[in-house]
């Protein structure tokens, strides 16, 4: 009897567990993400673009040590807010062939690498547009529909987390490098104009079925370590000026996220900027247990001065959980988990 009463005990215990792991899983049905290099898991490896990450060493520390077309060393935000929320660890990108409807159901990525809200960031590099990863999302609802049927289609948009991470191309590679924006806009200018295309995007998404956002502004790109490489005036330090354009644009980012929660009806946008934790790390990496913040693990350094990493640079570090950046524009896996895990318990908060 007493072999019977402990295994009913043990039975009620893993009941428990189940349930408690049941109840943290499936906040969302997908996550749905639009945007640059900082969330693209792939869809640059399969159109006209220089821009790409799809080779040795990016992905050395993914699962299997293979190159995905992330600009990373490993996951990217929205694969660990993925896990977060109960689904898949990985989102797939919505070009690549390997994937189908079925993968895409509870979760896709339609983001571009060097894109912007401007249409002229885009064709610096021949990117995908932001209102064409728009096109491929209609595309995207009409294979689910198939798939899933209408009725549940309908759930999966409406109560998708979707995830907006984009604008530092918009300075870094358009405004503050070609004079066709600079010419005519002063840089407060410049913002209110891409405020305008993100409402404008954002609305057209509301107007497509999407309720739920997570809205990322700027990080601290002045002290991203191609800037500081080139920062000889300042010694080699944060470009003060391109952080406080930071923080003005994603003040009036949330100022629009504001707007639009009063004025679309079951609307929900959440400001997750993460400019603060991420500045918080440039400024104390020691506290979160890095030891290179200045330059990169690969791609960038005193005297090596190239935008991404290459196959042939015998600069890559040996471990690149040291470093705060992996390449001149992007954070390392370490730094994105950290990001990553400041912002999901707001997400959570909000949308589970």
């Amino acid at each position: 009897m007493a072999f019977t009463y402990i295994s009913a005990g043990l039975l009620i215990l893993a009941l428990s567990l189940t349930q408690g792991s049941i109840l943290v899983k499936a906040k969302v049905p997908a996550v749905i993400v639009f945007g640059d290099s900082s969330v693209d898991t792939g869809n640059n490896n399969v159109i006209a673009t220089v821009l790409k990450s799809n080779f040795h060493p990016y992905g050395r520390d993914f699962e299997g040590g293979r190159p995905t077309g992330r600009f990373c060393n490993g996951r990217v935000p929205p694969d660990f807010i993925s896990e977060a929320f109960g689904l898949k660890p990985t989102i797939p990108a919505y070009l690549d062939p390997a994937y189908n409807i079925s993968d895409f159901a509870s979760g896709v990525c339609f983001a571009s690498a060097g894109t912007g809200y401007d249409i002229v960031t885009s064709s610096v590099l021949n990117v995908i547009p932001l209102l064409k990863e728009l096109e491929y999302f209609q595309d995207y609802q009409n294979k689910l529909r198939a798939y899933v049927g209408e009725a549940k289609a309908k759930e999966i948009v409406t109560e998708a987390l979707y995830i907006v991470s984009l604008g530092t191309n918009d300075f870094l590679e358009n405004y503050y490098i070609f004079p066709q924006r600079r010419a005519h806009l002063s840089p407060t200018q410049f913002q209110d104009f891409l405020i305008g295309l993100a409402e404008n995007f954002l609305r057209k998404l509301y107007n497509l079925g999407a309720r739920k956002f997570s809205l990322t502004g700027l990080p601290p790109m002045g002290c991203l370590p191609l800037e500081r490489t080139t920062n000889f005036p300042g010694h080699h330090d944060c470009v003060e000026e391109y952080n406080n354009v930071a923080l003005e644009f994603n003040g009036k980012l949330s100022s629009l996220a504001i707007k639009l929660n009063r004025e679309l009806p079951g609307i929900r946008i959440l400001d997750a900027e993460a400019f603060k934790i991420f500045d918080q790390i440039i400024r104390k990496p020691d506290a979160y247990g890095f030891e290179v913040v200045e330059k990169a693990c690969c791609a960038t350094g005193t005297y090596e001065m190239s935008y991404l990493c290459s196959q042939r640079s015998p600069f890559t570090c040996e471990d690149a959980s040291k470093y705060v950046f992996w390449d001149a524009f992007h954070p390392t896996e370490k730094t994105n988990k950290i990001i990553s895990d400041y912002v999901t318990p707001l997400l959570l908060a909000n949308f589970a």
